[in-house]
């Protein structure tokens, strides 16, 4: 079994930064691409981020320049580094994992609970 924990959440002033951080951890064979996701209140759910393990990133056009997501293979964690934050990116942030448990099984999606941010003056 993965487990997948966000932290780092919390609230801030318009322009200003937080850094989210998400582990994988338990019985890891293989984590794939990881990601944050979204939903803000009425919302569906949408992509922020991905990263895959050779370093390859996307993000989505309302987050691009301001948002950094990095990683760190050796401990199966993922950043997020939000800068300039606007009341727009007042959300929970989920975290995903893909892991593959052996050579050849296929990728399973794995969520955390979600850290809320909250923009606002």
């Amino acid at each position: 079994q993965v487990q997948v924990v966000e932290s780092g959440g919390g609230s801030v002033q318009p322009g200003g930064s937080l850094r989210l951080s998400c582990a994988a951890s338990g019985r890891i064979f293989v984590i794939g691409v990881m990601g944050w996701y979204r939903q803000a209140a009425g919302k569906e759910r949408e992509l922020v981020s991905s990263i895959f393990s050779g370093g390859s990133t996307n993000y989505a056009d309302s987050v691009k320049g301001r948002f950094t997501i990095s990683r760190d293979n050796a401990k199966n964690t993922i950043y997020l580094q939000m800068n300039s934050l606007k009341p727009e990116d007042t959300a929970v942030y989920y975290c995903s994992a893909d892991h593959k448990s052996t050579l050849y099984s296929t990728y399973q999606e794995y969520w955390g609970k979600g850290t809320l941010v909250t923009v606002s003056s």
